[in-house]
């Protein structure tokens, strides 16, 4: 046998192993409310490295199963890296979730499990892009979720600014970077730094693989006019569950049966209305129950009943209501459904009791968001969060390092 012949087999399993991209995992019907915590508030997964914080998730079956996870470290293009678990990792993963409870005086019971970074078993040493696995206890896989770990060894500075290009300035926002590196050497930083844009921490639109435009001193300046452009969009429409018997102003009216159910007031396509601005958690939720003390478990599910009317997207794309409660997933669970009787999309969610932001997203067949033509339509006024998170990889290293990060609103957006 050839050396060549010998090798073949070896790098086609390489391949294998380190060449897939890790993307995220949505979680069967049963699992609800996944997001990462910290000081008790649900965020963006960006965390500096060495920082607490907490993945939590609810079980509906609230049989207290047992669950695992685990932690891979990715590179720039969430590719797994060559690095072994003990490089990235001071400790084991592969552990069982032992921090859990059952739901208290709630009609929808659950298991709410969360999971503390760092802990006991294990730290993270090293910064980067990191995917957190959930398995059952046979090993199968129920979800998987994306997170960020960062150092910050440069100064990021970061503009939103309307769009220059005319055929977009009334429906776009646009990104303007400054890197400053100061006295640290960065190899070749215009081929070895590399920069993601994030819209409101939704994966599914984020932008990626931007060179900088050009260096100026110590800084790598990113003043383009398309490719870092966001859709604006608008902003976002919020539930109001926190007291499940009564109704508001966004609940129409409430009905008991095994399980609440919130039946929200019609919404109304507004692409072709003047821009209106109200406040919004940027796509985010807050978990609450009026009159209860621990959030977490006393907090009760509940059908909640979207309508929309829309009848210019009538046959021609999939509508799908996402936000940070779901993940932006679009799956048939979020999918709405045409009532010829009434001509309005329709459909029921079963939802965390609380405040949601929530979104209508148009896609076709294959899930290719069709931003142009959304169904809120897009102003250069919405107000949106902008994180951009900085990523180096020296000449010789076998990992990308997250080096920096900052974040922007759109609030202060200029000319």
């Amino acid at each position: 046998m050839t050396r060549s012949t010998f090798l073949l087999p070896f790098l086609l399993l390489v391949s294998i192993c380190f060449g897939q991209v890790e993307y995220e995992i949505d979680p069967p019907f049963n699992i609800k409310t996944v997001s990462f915590v910290q000081n008790q508030k649900n965020v963006l997964p960006f965390f500096r490295l060495g920082e607490v914080f907490e993945i939590q998730f609810d079980d509906l079956y609230g049989n207290e199963a047992d669950y695992y996870y685990t932690l891979t470290q990715c590179s720039y293009d969430w590719t797994p890296t060559g690095l072994t678990k003990n490089e990235y990792l001071n400790g084991i993963d592969n552990q069982r979730i032992m921090n859990y409870q059952n739901s208290y005086n709630t009609l929808q019971q659950y298991s709410h499990y969360k999971q503390a970074f760092p802990n006991k078993f294990n730290t993270i040493i090293k910064s980067g892009n990191y995917i957190i696995k959930i398995f059952n206890d046979e090993q199968e896989l129920v979800f998987s979720r994306r997170f960020v770990l960062y150092e910050e060894q440069v100064s990021v500075a970061l503009d939103i600014r309307r769009a220059r290009n005319f055929d977009a300035i009334q429906e776009k926002q646009n990104m303007e970077l400054a890197i400053d590196y100061g006295d640290r050497i960065l190899q070749n930083p215009t081929q070895n730094v590399k920069v993601t844009f994030f819209q409101n921490g939704n994966w599914k639109n984020a932008i990626y693989n931007v060179k900088p435009q050009y260096t100026l001193g110590t800084q790598l300046i990113y003043k383009y006019n398309t490719e870092t452009q966001f859709w604006g969009g608008n902003e976002c429409y919020t539930i109001d569950t926190s007291n499940l018997r009564t109704s508001n102003n966004s609940v129409a009216k409430v009905s008991a049966g095994d399980i609440y159910n919130s039946h929200l007031y019609i919404n109304y396509a507004r692409k072709n209305n003047p821009y209106t601005y109200f406040p919004d958690f940027n796509g985010n939720f807050v978990i609450q129950s009026l009159n209860s003390e621990n959030q977490e478990i006393e907090s009760d599910y509940s059908w909640v009943y979207f309508t929309l009317e829309a009848p210019d997207f009538f046959d021609r794309n999939n509508i799908y209501i996402t936000g940070m409660f779901n993940n932006y997933a679009m799956s048939e669970e979020n999918k709405l459904v045409y009532n010829k009787k009434n001509g309005l999309y329709e459909k029921a969610i079963l939802i965390k009791q609380g405040y949601t932001n929530y979104q209508y997203t148009v896609a076709d067949n294959n899930n290719k968001i069709n931003y142009k033509d959304a169904v809120d339509g897009n102003y250069y006024q919405t107000e949106n969060n902008y994180p951009a998170i900085v990523y180096y990889r020296g000449n010789n290293a076998r990992y990308d390092k997250v080096i920096g990060i900052a974040n922007a609103n759109s609030e202060s957006i200029r000319n």
